[in-house]
């Protein structure tokens, strides 16, 4: 009885530890897109790798530079499936929302002047890019999208864009 025991112990720890193998140990990635940070923005990302071909991952965008105007923030939540050989890596499809809020320009045509309104509004878009991955988990992204606003629109507000030049580190 007790050398039964012993076997299935040692079966079953074979099983979970091949399990264990075929499970990356680098599962999580933070970003930091450098073109915003030339442009005078910041924009960080976080992603979690769900297997070999998705990942979900949310950005946030906050202007920094005064001249940037005309967007005081974006939340975005995104969903990717990659098609590349490495883990999660190459050409790259994504579909994601955008919480945003940005800065409207009115014009009152009875004082002739332009009134700035904040309006906050919701996106949903795709988008495609790539991946690169070094073997000590540096990497880094070239991504493009572009969504609509669906509640609050206004002429200069319809379409929302995502842009990047990102470099990162899996852990």
């Amino acid at each position: 009885m007790k050398k039964a025991i012993l076997l299935s112990v040692l079966f079953l720890s074979f099983f979970s530890l091949k399990a264990q193998e075929d499970t990356p140990e680098r599962q999580n990635e933070v970003k930091l897109n450098a073109l915003f940070l030339v442009l005078g923005g910041f924009e960080g990302t976080y992603e979690y790798l769900l297997n070999e071909e998705s990942g979900v991952g949310v950005s946030l965008f906050l202007p920094i530079d005064d001249e940037l105007d005309g967007i005081n923030y974006y939340i975005s939540p995104y969903y990717r499936m990659y098609f590349g050989k490495k883990y999660a890596t190459g050409f790259y499809l994504e579909g994601f929302g955008m919480l945003n809020s940005t800065v409207v320009e009115n014009y009152n045509e009875f004082t002739f002047e332009y009134d700035d309104e904040n309006v906050t509004d919701f996106a949903l878009g795709i988008g495609i890019g790539g991946k690169w991955l070094t073997n000590r988990g540096l990497l880094g992204e070239i991504g493009l999208g572009v969504g609509r606003n669906l509640f609050n629109s206004h002429e200069d507000n319809d379409f929302v864009g995502k842009i990047g030049i990102t470099i990162g580190y899996r852990f």
